[in-house]
């Protein structure tokens, strides 16, 4: 084509089997990922005047229809279910008259008797039921050598890229992946084709992910639906309109206020049962949570972060300050970073600890104030493991120390990275005397007076080594499978809830994937929190990765909840979400679509000690009481933001 048109650019938008990817796979580097469901592509003269999904539960499985009106006369009809329940049911062994006829009966109440079409009769069999491929590609351009013309070949569309049709935006990519190539045609003044691809890779490229980002969750959302049939309808609806978490809380608000309004009070009521609910719905992230003799004012965790500010193991007035400056910004729970129950135990020197009494006083003092403010403070306890004797975060995060290191032990010998130093794998005598120091430590915090413990078995430390296999290289009862790879971390949770008072409630962080092949995964995530729920666990803290250098996590908005949702309602446990949650948009779509019972915020809280009150206030919500002394400024807040909104909206077309 090139060569016959004397071409100074190819645009290849030949859909998702592309024969001119397949051809130059290797400058495009495509990524296919082929997903979990089978679907077909049917139509039916039964008109719908919204789009519509419907569910079919049968004795093998969960069926949905997703349908919306084509023209005025007919409707597209997609009929979707897991491979598995596809097989049981033998569509694979129908011809395809068959298969039809079994979605029209499937689906009999929706279609009223109108008939399913087909217009895939050239296929035999069941060929008509595909699974979606999901592409990616590296790069969008080859050059091709016509006549010694480098003339470019440049992917549009779904040759490009491909997001699943439970979002409904393949058409719009393509489209405006069109428009995007024309618009930088004309920056450029059509003078530098090279340009001009550079410009429409980079800026397409960011676009796609963003949409490909939320096909991913809302593919996965109907992969899995029966994950979330055990809801109330309400719930159900509500996870499935904002399951791509592009659609968010206040979001649906603009689309739906009344509906919104309703499901926000029928939400407070499942929280406060028997309790009337106000004029105005209390927001789903300030909402109360009990867990055992535990009553948290609403769903809004501090997270743990290392501050890298102890003084041999001691907090001091820095960590007072700090800590109670969050406790008196408006979240339910503080929790305190990070904290060893051994000297060797500590990641940096600046790590604080508990294993002696001046560091059991430095935190009473905190855990007092925190108190006199009206918040609940827990503490973070673990063993930093072969990422332990390394520089202040401010240094060389992760590096090792200049001088003055100290011996280090995990599971296996197994270094962190090359740079660092190799461990000592640890004997039946390190694991008696480390889990003695957990339960010392474990005292101490309950003397403290601190409400909440967590057990740190994440990003690596030492318990985290022990689970993840790829630094789990141990042979014996200790090693293997994930139950012997838990173990440990297990007889370590066992002692410590028998040392923590039994009213207070227990949680533990898992790195819920490792992000890096051979490493654990949102499956084995599910596995490991059903393991320590058995032994007593209230809530999993689903952080992930942070296990190995090696790793490759996809980061976003909200990036981590999804292992949150799916470690909630398939292992059946309290959760808490962690990770790229910014605002309480997300923190309300979150607990309102059950997806996890507590938000763990992180760096907003650095930029802002009064994050919660704050986000409460562009909410407009009372639902927060503010500290007595900071009351006029509250005032002050609300009037100004609602000035401020006002206008906003005054300016909008």
């Amino acid at each position: 084509l090139a060569a016959q048109y004397n071409a100074d650019l190819v645009i290849a938008s030949d859909g998702l089997n592309s024969r001119i990817r397949t051809r130059y796979a290797e400058t495009f580097q495509p990524d296919i990922d082929t997903r979990e469901c089978r679907f077909v592509w049917l139509g039916t003269k039964k008109t719908f005047d919204a789009f519509t999904f419907d569910f079919v539960q049968t004795e093998h499985g969960w069926f949905q229809a997703h349908a919306y009106k084509f023209d005025g006369e007919t409707s597209t009809f997609i009929v979707e279910t897991p491979e598995a329940v596809w097989k049981a049911h033998g569509i694979d062994q129908m011809e395809q008259a068959e298969g039809v006829a079994f979605c029209e009966k499937l689906f009999a109440d929706r279609l009223e008797g109108h008939a399913l079409i087909s217009n895939a009769q050239h296929l035999r069999g069941s060929a008509n039921w595909i699974r979606f491929p999901r592409v990616i590609c590296k790069t969008w351009v080859h050059r091709l050598d016509v006549a010694g013309r480098q003339v470019p070949i440049v992917l549009m569309g779904d040759s490009a890229h491909t997001a699943h049709f439970s979002i409904g935006s393949g058409t719009k990519l393509a489209l405006e992946d069109a428009i995007d190539l024309a618009d930088e045609f004309t920056r450029h003044a059509n003078a530098d084709v090279a340009e001009v691809l550079s410009g429409y890779e980079a800026r397409r490229s960011v676009e796609v992910l963003k949409i490909q980002n939320a096909a991913r969750n809302s593919t996965e959302w109907f992969e899995n639906v029966d994950r979330y049939t055990g809801m109330e309808v309400e719930q159900f609806a509500y996870s499935l309109l904002t399951r791509s978490q592009r659609i968010s809380h206040e979001n649906l608000r603009l689309r739906d206020a009344k509906w919104l309004e309703g499901y926000e009070t029928w939400l407070e009521m499942q929280a406060r049962p028997g309790t009337p609910v106000k004029k105005h719905p209390t927001p789903p992230m300030l909402l109360p949570l009990t867990v055992r003799g535990l009553t948290l004012k609403n769903r809004i965790v501090v997270s743990p972060m290392a501050q890298y500010s102890a003084v041999d193991g001691a907090v001091g007035d820095y960590h007072l300050v700090h800590l109670g400056a969050r406790a008196l910004g408006g979240a339910a729970l503080v929790m305190v970073e990070m904290t060893s129950p051994t000297p060797e135990g500590r990641i940096t020197p600046g790590c604080p600890g508990l294993w002696n009494d001046a560091q059991q006083a430095g935190f009473k003092r905190i855990v007092d104030f925190a108190h006199s403010s009206h918040a609940h403070i827990g503490i973070q306890l673990g063993h930093s493991g072969p990422k332990g004797s390394t520089q202040l975060g401010w240094e060389r995060i992760d590096e090792p120390l200049a001088s003055g290191n100290w011996p280090l032990i995990s599971a296996s010998a197994v270094p962190y990275g090359e740079q660092n130093q190799v461990p000592r794998a640890m004997t039946r005598t390190d694991m008696d005397a480390l889990t003695a120091a957990f339960v010392e430590s474990t005292k101490r915090a309950a003397a403290a007076g601190f409400d909440w413990l967590e057990l740190h078995a994440a990003h690596g430390y030492l318990l985290s080594a022990f689970i993840c296999p790829l630094t789990n290289l141990r042979t014996d009862e200790y090693g293997g499978s994930l139950d012997n790879r838990c173990r440990y971390p297990l007889e370590v949770f066992t002692a410590v809830r028998a040392a923590w008072p039994t009213e207070r409630p227990m949680s533990v962080r898992i790195s819920a994937h490792d992000w890096a092949p051979g490493g654990n995964t949102p499956d084995d995530a599910v596995a490991i929190a059903r393991l320590f729920k058995a032994a007593g666990c209230d809530v999993i803290d689903v952080s992930s990765g942070q296990t190995t250098r090696q790793a490759k996590p996809v980061y976003g908005r909200m990036y981590q909840t999804p292992f949150a949702d799916r470690v909630r309602n398939e292992a059946g446990i309290l959760t808490m979400a962690v990770g790229a949650i910014s605002e309480a948009d997300h923190a309300n779509s979150i607990i309102a679509a059950g997806r996890a019972d507590l938000c763990a915020v992180a760096r907003p809280h650095l930029a802002d000690p009064a994050w919660t009150l704050h986000e409460a206030a562009k909410l407009q919500t009372r639902a927060l009481q503010w500290p007595r002394p900071y009351e006029s400024g509250r005032d002050q807040l609300y009037r100004e933001t609602a000035r401020l909104q006002a206008l906003n909206n005054n300016d909008k077309p």
